[in-house]
């Protein structure tokens, strides 16, 4: 049981840091700057950052749940 809950750790930890190095900065430098102008008329662009963020948060509860089942077994 304990050798499960290990390696569906790692994995859910090696996909936390995947899905949160796939996402774009809140500001990335001179291109963010210029692109902020655009976004103020044309809008923000919502695609792969908003699945990103979704996927971040669901392997951080899991990530967080498979710590505590850790913790107690």
């Amino acid at each position: 049981m304990k050798v499960l809950l290990v390696i569906l750790q790692v994995l859910v930890s090696l996909g936390l840091i995947a899905s949160v190095l796939l996402q774009s900065g809140k500001s990335a430098g001179v291109s963010g700057a210029i692109a902020g102008g655009a976004e103020a008329f044309f809008g923000k662009k919502k695609g792969l950052d908003d699945l990103f963020s979704k996927i971040s948060t669901i392997l951080a509860g899991a990530f967080l749940v498979l710590t505590l089942l850790l913790s107690i077994v």
